[in-house]
């Protein structure tokens, strides 16, 4: 708990910052009724055809994403921890004229405050699940939330990425813990990751990484089929200063040796049906006579 409040109060202060920052581009969003944030932009090849369904957009932050998404039609959710970040991302819906429910709560208590089995897709934008100390636990959130046959769609920082040292500037310099540890990193840093003139005052974050395995493993613990995994030599921001160019894109790639290290990732995940354990008793009765007598 106490992770998640200097979390929290970090994220609130970045608010406002990220939305007056041109890196969000709200003014853009406003005046562009097409314009789709570039983290978007690249999930739409693999993201496709989403009108029309019923989505969730877990750790929104200021909404930029979750508005883009609603543009391509679908009927969105935002949720996050940070009250100020969802008053940022109300204000900018508004603005462009766009219903989308915001509700202010941990991605942990997702299932809780919103209605389960209800969403055929789960959206995570890149840069939120090292906020997380336990990656099981949002597992559980996102097979909660998703519709039987829902599907799961989340591109994020590669954890091999996360264990490098970003302050090594002439080489790649493993740091950091790839698998998920019960303890945090902890850092202490004003700055943020858009251009400002501003610094925080909160200025402690506590983050965790998690491995591939787990966060596959997690998923498929809770009845939820992987459906497609692709690594990419390009994340949205400069993760390693002094090593990384900007391309046309929006994407930072390594300057040199790009083969050596992925960067970030999309995995792609469907729910194929309730398992009886998660029925009410009379229904999971029935479902398990049926699959008796099916010889299943």
């Amino acid at each position: 708990m106490n992770s998640f409040a200097l979390n929290r109060a970090n994220w609130n202060e970045r608010a406002d910052l990220h939305a007056a920052s041109p890196d969000y581009e709200a003014e853009r969003f406003v005046a562009q009724p097409a314009h789709l944030s570039a983290v978007v932009r690249f999930d739409l090849p693999r993201l496709g055809d989403i009108a029309g369904l019923r989505a969730v957009h877990l750790q929104c932050h200021i909404g930029t994403d979750t508005l883009s998404l609603a543009r391509l039609g679908a009927s969105m959710t935002g949720l996050d921890f940070s009250p100020a970040s969802l008053q940022q991302a109300r204000r900018l819906a508004a603005r462009c004229s766009t219903a989308i429910d915001y509700v202010e709560a941990s991605v942990y208590d997702a299932a809780t405050v919103l209605a389960p089995a209800s969403f055929d897709l789960v959206y995570t934008s890149i840069g939120a699940l090292n906020w997380l100390p336990r990656i099981d636990d949002w597992a559980r959130n996102v097979a909660a939330l998703l519709k039987p046959g829902g599907r799961l769609f989340l591109r994020e920082g590669h954890p091999l990425l996360f264990c490098l040292d970003e302050d090594c500037q002439d080489q790649l310099v493993i740091r950091h813990p790839y698998f998920e540890q019960t303890q945090p990193m902890v850092w202490d840093d004003e700055s943020t990751y858009v251009q400002t003139d501003q610094t925080l005052s909160a200025t402690i974050t506590h983050e965790w990484n998690h491995g591939l395995g787990e966060i596959i493993s997690a998923l498929l613990r809770h009845g939820l089929d992987i459906s497609g995994l692709e690594e990419h030599d390009s994340i949205p921001w400069e993760a390693l200063p002094g090593q990384m160019v900007l391309g046309e894109d929006g994407e930072w790639r390594l300057r040199s040796g790009r083969e050596r290290v992925p960067l970030s990732y999309t995995l792609q995940a469907v729910r194929a049906g309730l398992r009886s354990s998660e029925l009410e008793p009379d229904k999971a009765e029935a479902v398990e006579e049926a699959q008796f007598t099916s010889g299943k």
